[in-house]
């Protein structure tokens, strides 16, 4: 009820009071019966009627500053914009462009042909760019169009999604060139016997029976690498939940790695027996992977140091350690990406894939760990991975 409603009670009264006054000096009880009955209707309108500096009035709801209290808190970097200039940048596009930003034109802050011609554009669209904060970042804008000269600007960084394909599309490339390389080998060893009808001496024909061999299991350890980094990958998001015991697992992979041809080269200094959450399987093939490359390339002779302890920050410690020549220190970065070897030759020599380190730092990863690898040239390597450990 507004402040017309304070009009309603007195009209009632004075219009009762008036029918009483006409029934008083006799006039018909129907037409006075109808006049408060139109009186009281009208009271009652009024009442209900609001006057006009009491109209409530709407806020136009593409107003800046109701823009502004909307997209503020956004994680996604939002611009509004009245024809080409920013009037609303939330938190996250004030981040991402500077504070500067708004009142500034948005075709001077992109500065891209792409982004100018969609800006420029009163139609809604889309347009990638690259550039807009970084060289090689990815930025994908959108406009949508909200009125005559108002239109809301988002920007969605696709660096990661572009890093991730283009990632892939180098893996697919590597693996092709990985795979091609022993096939090619085996196909040509094959061929030559093949057209040789026997003509081959015995002894060439052993030696290159041998070679298709070794790169027949050269493609087989490249297969079983490839589908293990498959099933690492597949594996990342689900938390390890089996209680393990490190040291006895440890020196079983670490044995199934040397053979019995390299178990004297191996040393171990466990501290202590250490327990941690953990995939069996996987943890396993992380001590198979770092002994088998101390082993392949450390010093030939020389022994490889197989460690368990624990961190100051509760962690269980695997180190395997070599005497070899070492890493060139502007190696180490790259180690543990796909296919990435520091010496091609030697490596493919000794039946390396360039998977080995990849695995590894895959299933460190999802057991919540990290990789540490510290060498010096000429003084050996040393490869540690720390998990957290469970309370002992």
């Amino acid at each position: 009820m507004n402040r017309n409603g304070s009009l309603l009670w007195p009209g009632l009264a004075l219009a009762v009071v008036t029918s009483l006054i006409l029934v008083a000096y006799g006039v018909n009880l129907w037409l006075t019966l109808a006049v408060a009955l139109v009186w009281s209707g009208s009271l009652f309108l009024i009442a209900i009627t609001p006057p006009p500096d009491e109209i409530v009035k709407v806020d136009d709801p593409f107003s800046s500053d109701n823009m502004a209290k909307l997209v503020e808190y956004s994680g996604t970097p939002i611009l509004v914009m009245e024809d080409t200039r920013v009037t609303v940048a939330n938190r996250a596009a004030r981040k991402l462009l500077g504070k500067h930003i708004v009142g500034q034109d948005m075709r001077v802050a992109m500065r891209h042909p792409k982004a100018i011609k969609l800006l420029e554009s009163k139609k809604n669209g889309a347009a990638k760019i690259q550039g807009l904060v970084r060289r090689k970042d990815v930025w994908r804008i959108n406009r949508q169009t909200l009125g005559k000269n108002v239109s809301v600007v988002e920007l969605l960084n696709q660096t990661a999604e572009t890093d991730v394909a283009r990632s892939h599309t180098d893996f697919v490339a590597n693996a092709s060139h990985e795979l091609r390389t022993p096939l090619a080998s085996i196909l040509g060893y094959v061929e030559t016997i093949k057209d040789s009808d026997g003509s081959l001496p015995p002894e060439k024909t052993e030696k290159f029976l041998n070679v298709i061999l070794g790169e027949g299991r050269r493609l087989q350890s490249l297969v079983s690498d490839l589908m293990s980094l498959s099933r690492i990958e597949a594996e990342k998001h689900d938390k390890p939940r089996e209680n393990l015991q490190l040291a006895k697992l440890i020196e079983r992979a670490s044995k199934d790695a040397a053979g019995l041809e390299r178990a004297d080269r191996l040393e171990f200094d466990i501290e202590k027996d250490m327990s941690v959450l953990g995939d069996a399987r996987q943890l396993e093939q992380l001590v198979r992977n770092l002994v088998d490359n101390a082993l392949k390339y450390g010093d030939a002779d020389g022994k490889v140091t197989i460690s368990l302890s624990e961190t100051d920050r509760a962690e269980a410690k695997i180190s395997v350690s070599d005497t070899g020549a070492g890493i060139d220190p502007e190696h180490i970065p790259y180690l543990t990406k796909r296919f990435y070897r520091t010496d091609p030759g030697r490596s493919r020599a000794a039946g390396g894939t360039g998977l080995g380190l990849a695995i590894v730092k895959h299933i460190v990863e999802r057991h919540l760990g990290r990789l540490d690898i510290v060498s010096e040239l000429g003084q050996g390597t040393t490869i540690s991975a720390r998990i957290p450990a469970q309370n002992t």
